[in-house]
């Protein structure tokens, strides 16, 4: 009993200490102590206390918005031309290649020159030929003699009609086969089949050709032609004859007037384009198959549409998108767009006049995303 009455006096003691100590100090030391002053809220401090230098000041969670730039969708006429690129072609085009077999006798051309139609550009050697189209031609004279017998002896009634059928068909069979010997004689001579400029020749005198085996390109380029695609939404507004200018870098500062000739009745599937074809005039040479050309297709119809700034499209595989400002934040709008301008795209679909989008920045974004409009620059 006397030692719970000690241990109940000891506690008593600690507990006045404990009073005493948190109303000195504010309360630090009475968590430690157990003393009453646990309960007591930042609300019950003392007045005029200041809190503990050692206390941290209370977590707050600060957003930020993300920095980017904008412009202003405007509204304006499209633009009289289409400007697509392309690739130049000859306006004929063949590799010359022997059709019989036969050992290069001759070669008469210069690489690089210009050959007429019917030139004949390579000899095969002809000796073998020559002598199988004598042997036809003695075979069709003895044939026609004895067609000429036969016959009269049957107009007398001394042969049968059989043996003038006969007669008459070999007559028949040895004409063929000089028709045939003719051909293949004529043959070994290869000749241009349209005059144009000769490319670099495959071939060399005593070369053994095998049908098929390449001599020398041919390619007419006093006229080339063009091939070039235009998106689909333009299938209204291209048409043959059009007219347009070209350019190429090989020759800077001449420009090249040229016409639609065909457009391909159906639509490339995999790019949603049209393929088109044009045709321009090259009387100096200058131009050659292969280069790349830029274009632009002339006196198309004026009609009004939205541009926007061509750093403000996000391309996502085949479709785009840009961030439309609302309401302090970046939303993600799909576009379909139309022709490419200096430093602009036409918008088909997506935007409408006065639209405000981001045009630097769009890594940081996300749908939702809060923005802060650090500069804007006003309609394009």
């Amino acid at each position: 009993m006397s030692r719970l009455l000690k241990a109940g006096g000891l506690l008593l003691i600690l507990a006045a200490a404990g009073w005493f100590v948190a109303d000195q100090n504010d309360g630090r030391l009475a968590g430690l102590l157990g003393g009453p002053s646990l309960l007591r809220t930042p609300a019950q401090a003392t007045p005029g206390a200041t809190p503990a230098a050692d206390s941290p000041p209370p977590a707050t969670t600060v957003r930020r918005s993300a920095p980017v730039e904008t412009a202003t969708v405007r509204r304006g006429e499209a633009a009289a031309d289409i400007h697509t690129v392309g690739s130049l072609q000859s306006d004929e085009s063949v590799l010359i290649s022997s059709e019989i077999a036969g050992r290069v006798a001759e070669i008469s051309f210069s690489e690089g020159e210009h050959a007429a139609a019917g030139d004949v550009l390579v000899r095969l050697d002809s000796a073998l030929t020559q002598a199988e189209l004598d042997d036809v031609r003695a075979r069709l004279s003895l044939a026609e003699a004895n067609h000429a017998r036969t016959s009269q002896l049957a107009r007398g009634g001394n042969a049968t009609q059989r043996a003038n059928d006969e007669a008459v068909a070999e007559l028949a069979t040895a004409r063929a086969a000089l028709a045939l010997a003719e051909a293949r004689f004529d043959k070994l001579s290869i000749r241009a089949p349209f005059s144009g400029v000769l490319g670099v020749r495959k071939v060399s005198p005593g070369a053994y050709l095998n049908p098929g085996v390449e001599v020398v390109n041919l390619e007419k380029i006093d006229q080339l032609k063009v091939d070039f695609k235009v998106p689909e939404t333009y299938l209204a507004r291209v048409r043959v004859g059009q007219s347009l200018e070209l350019t190429v870098d090989a020759l800077p500062g001449r420009t090249f007037a040229g016409a639609i000739y065909a457009i391909d009745p159906q639509v490339d599937v995999n790019g949603r384009a049209l393929r088109i074809r044009a045709r321009l005039d090259n009387p100096e040479l200058l131009l050659r198959p292969g280069l790349f050309a830029r274009i632009a297709i002339k006196n198309m119809q004026v009609q009004e549409t939205v541009y926007v700034p061509e750093e403000a499209i996000v391309p996502r595989g085949n479709a785009a998108f840009v961030y439309r400002i609302a309401d302090g934040r970046a939303v993600e709008t799909p576009v379909r767009l139309g022709a490419r301008l200096a430093g602009a795209v036409e918008v088909l679909e997506g935007l409408s006049d006065g639209a405000e989008v981001v045009t630097a920045g769009q890594h940081r974004l996300s749908d939702g995303a809060a923005v802060e409009v650090v500069a804007a620059s006003g309609q394009i």
